[in-house]
């Protein structure tokens, strides 16, 4: 290839992401500087987070700015390097964004550059031992501080954190119910994932569906979606149960502010916490996580899903993927192999 294919923000979102809000450009392949490599992409990552990057708003990363290639987690491979520490060939994460070739450095912080250990399938240093693994992770056991035979409640439980979150409560001895859409992530919760109950929200009243899985009531809820989810769950908390924040993927396309839970008091009531989280405040211990990780999946204690789309034209269709529910598992698109 002689040219970088790239995927620019074009316009901020107004509701609901489209192929308009991004252009396809081709531009030179860029030059690495000293201290720097140069990767050509070999897996993009897309997650909920990506949908808040687009808005101009203060938040724990800078905004994508209007032209720039939409950012996004990556696996690649080093083809030119001028950094001592990586040679040509490498497979390497980063974050690439939407294009074939980017400019990396293990300078740049947590998320800058670093290798894929020997042995491990790319696929998983970008879900359940990469961000999304570590997601669960430290949301689960940092925050939601699972005990033994207490019922962990999670919502977005069939996406790529939401599953791992649940099987973590699974391996600390809890009852686990999870919240997903659709009979057939609801069977896999149960028959695959090792889940006690699920709940289809498409098809059922989860006020009520709650109450009947979790007759002791909700110690740890661990949410990926917020709204009037958020809300049913707080019916139903334990007394000093925790709440754990993670993502609120209802409101992403929302054009309005959505109106908070309207018993936020049952927190007072019930002494219960309710904490957000983000993990780029974990990554200096990711080390221990998935060290724990790899075990469990050795063991067979954890499994996980990974949904693989091709071909870089799909890339902002891809992202929708997410919003309209249409993946089961880590979503990830392939546009390139390992040379």
């Amino acid at each position: 290839m002689n040219t970088n294919r790239q995927w620019l923000l074009a316009k901020r979102p107004q509701g609901t992401v489209g192929r308009d809000n991004f252009e396809y450009a081709e531009n030179p392949i860029p030059e690495p500087a000293d201290g720097q490599v140069l990767v050509r992409n070999l897996f993009l990552s897309f997650d909920p987070t990506q949908r808040g990057w687009m808005e101009d708003k203060e938040s724990y990363l800078p905004p994508v700015g209007l032209g720039e290639p939409m950012r996004a987690g990556s696996v690649g491979q080093v083809v030119e390097s001028k950094n001592p520490d990586f040679t040509k060939g490498d497979i390497v994460q980063t974050t690439g964004g939407w294009q074939d070739f980017t400019i990396a450095s293990p300078d740049k912080g947590p998320m800058g550059l670093s290798k894929v250990p020997d042995g491990i399938p790319p696929e998983m240093m970008l879900s359940v031992l990469g961000i999304t693994g570590l997601t669960a992770y430290f949301g689960m056991l940092d925050l939601g501080m699972p005990k033994a035979g207490e019922t962990v409640l999670i919502s977005g439980a069939a996406g790529a954190t939401g599953s791992i979150a649940g099987q973590i409560a699974k391996i600390r001895g809890c009852r686990v119910i999870g919240i997903a859409g659709g009979p057939e992530k609801c069977s896999w919760l149960i028959n695959e994932a090792g889940f006690d109950d699920a709940i289809d929200y498409k098809s059922e009243d989860v006020n009520v569906r709650i109450g009947e899985t979790c007759p002791n009531k909700v110690d740890v809820f661990f949410d990926n979606v917020g709204g009037d989810i958020l809300e049913a769950a707080l019916n139903h908390i334990n007394l000093k149960a925790r709440v754990v924040l993670c993502g609120g993927i209802s409101g992403y396309n929302a054009t309005a502010p959505i109106p908070g839970p309207s018993n936020i008091m049952n927190l007072v009531t019930m002494r219960a916490r309710m904490e957000g989280f983000i993990v780029i405040d974990y990554l200096p211990k990711a080390g221990e996580a998935v060290a724990d990780m790899m075990g469990w999946i050795q063991s067979g204690q954890l499994k996980y899903q990974i949904d693989l789309q091709q071909g870089f034209d799909k890339i902002p269709d891809t992202l929708n993927r997410l919003f309209s529910g249409q993946n089961i598992g880590k979503q990830l698109l392939k546009i390139a192999d390992v040379a």
